[in-house]
Formats: C-alpha cells, sequence, structure tokens
C-alpha cells in the first residue's frame, strides 16, 4: 500500500485488508516521504503482519514505493491497495486461487465509485487482457518474481503511457499468464474524481462503507445489482470518465507530464450477481 499524507484513511483501507478471508499475508504500508502522523496510524495497529517503511524522498507517484514494497516482500505473490480503497473480504482468496491454479497475474473487478454515487464496473470487457488496457492496481495480483524481472514500476516521466498498463504491457511481452477472477473484489474511491481531498483529508465515504462491512452485508451482490439497475447510469460514467481523461491528457502532455486515457471499449457485461 503507498500513501502520502492522508493518514484519515488508513485505518479503513488496512482494516480492509486485516478481514480478508484469506489470512496468511504480511502488509507493507510505504510512505512517500510522508509528513504527518501515518506511521503513528499504521504502527498503532497491533497486527505483526502489517510493517511501516517511509520513503527518504518524494517519488510523487505510487510506482516508487510499490517498488519498495516488492522490495521488502517475503511473499511470492503481490497484490496492491489504494490507500483510499477497500478489498472486499474475498479479494485474496479469490485472486491467489487464480494464481496458484497457474497464473502470472490475476485481476478481479472494481465497483468505481464518484462522489456522487454514479459507478463503474472497471475494467471493462476485461476478460480477456490487452496490452495498454487499464486495470486499477488495487484489483491486480502478480508474482513478485515477474516483477522483478521486468524491473518493476517505472516512473511516469519515462514513460507515455500510465505506469501500472506500462507494467502489466511488460509483464505480457514476458510472457506471464494472465487471468481474470469473475468476481468483483474492491470498491474504488478515486482521489482524482474528490477536489481537494489531500488538503481536506475525508474518511467519511471509507467509513460509511466499513460499517457496511462491519455488519455484514453482500456488498459483492449490492453493487452488481445496482450497475445491473442503472446500466445507462454506468455508460453515462464510463463515457464521462473517458472525455475528461483524454481532455486531461492533452493538457498535461503539453506541460511534460504524462496521465491514463481510459479504455474506449463497450462497458463490462460479464458478472451476475452472487448469493
Amino acid at each position: 500500500m503507498a500513501t502520502y499524507n492522508w493518514s484519515s484513511v488508513l485505518p479503513y483501507s488496512i482494516g480492509s485488508i486485516l478481514r480478508q478471508t484469506r489470512t496468511d499475508f504480511e502488509l507493507w504500508v510505504v510512505g512517500d516521504a510522508c509528513t504527518d502522523d501515518s506511521e503513528q496510524v499504521v504502527t498503532a495497529i497491533q497486527d505483526p503482519r502489517v510493517h511501516w517503511y517511509n520513503r527518504a524522498t518524494n517519488f510523487g507517484q505510487q510506482g516508487g514505493p510499490n517498488n519498495d514494497g516488492i522490495q521488502r516482500a517475503r511473499g511470492e505473490y503481490i497484490a496492491y491497495l489504494g490507500h483510499d480503497d477497500l478489498w472486499l473480504p474475498h479479494h485474496l482468496e479469490s485472486l491467489v486461487a487464480a494464481m496458484d491454479a497457474g497464473a502470472d497475474v490475476a485481476w478481479g473487478a472494481l465497483s468505481f465509485i464518484l462522489p456522487d454515487q454514479k459507478r463503474a464496473l472497471m475494467p471493462h470487457n476485461p476478460q480477456r487482457y490487452q496490452p495498454g488496457m487499464w486495470i486499477p492496481p488495487s484489483g491486480v495480483m502478480h508474482r513478485k518474481s515477474l516483477a522483478q524481472k521486468v524491473g518493476g514500476w517505472r516512473s511516469y516521466r519515462e514513460i507515455t503511457m500510465d505506469p501500472e498498463a506500462d507494467l502489466l504491457v511488460r509483464m505480457h511481452e514476458a510472457g506471464g499468464v494472465f487471468r481474470f477472477v469473475p468476481r468483483l473484489t474492491v470498491l474504488k474511491l478515486p482521489a482524482a474524481e474528490r477536489k481537494n481531498v489531500y488538503r481536506d483529508k475525508p474518511c467519511h465515504e471509507q467509513a460509511a462503507w466499513t460499517k457496511r462491512l462491519e455488519a455484514g452485508e453482500n456488498i459483492e451482490q449490492a453493487e452488481l445489482i445496482e450497475l445491473a439497475t442503472h446500466p445507462f447510469q454506468a455508460a453515462g460514467t464510463l463515457i464521462g470518465l473517458w472525455f475528461r481523461a483524454k481532455a486531461d491528457f492533452f493538457g498535461k502532455l503539453f506541460r511534460g507530464y504524462k496521465k491514463t486515457v481510459f479504455d474506449r471499449r463497450r462497458k463490462y457485461k460479464g458478472l451476475t450477481p452472487k448469493s
């Protein structure tokens, strides 16, 4: 888990990891040169599986902290969680099953939730990996050895595509076996769609979702029903995200930065609610 100066969300994201049905894991929370109380928040969690490391210099993007986490990890499989996202309890169990069955890279579906509560299923049309497609890291698991083989994460300053897409392209070119897990396993609350979150540091959304998770609600089923009930809203969200990302891409490109361009394929249709 890469993090930067947003300690209020950490108890919720870390809590979603500690509630996993698969319990044999270690968690590295890697600060990108954090200057707030993130270290105190993480080390106050009394669980021997949880570890803290703070970079001496700021990388400015999750790739640097992710590489630090990969380097320190003792496990064979690597998974990521955005510090403001939440895993559903079956996330690790579902992806590990695919890895144990022979995958080198596995990913599940994410509910991409906007501040107005519109949402979309990501990635769309995910059944077969296509080089360059955007899969949010919170939904991905891969072999540590494969990441090391391709040189790990690269800086957004060095590449022309989104860093997570770039990593997956290189894993694919290296012969990695990719496998989609047909489960919704992640709630993604994208900071880029929430104004001033790094200034205001809110955590009310994560707290509300955590309350539902702790109550034992079947969030996977509820989200799939929500997406199926409002398909035009979900499709509209995807279209709006694509156009906004496209405009942002060209604007930042001229200023020397790179920005994700969302995959333009048709919306995802492959999941059905599970009881």
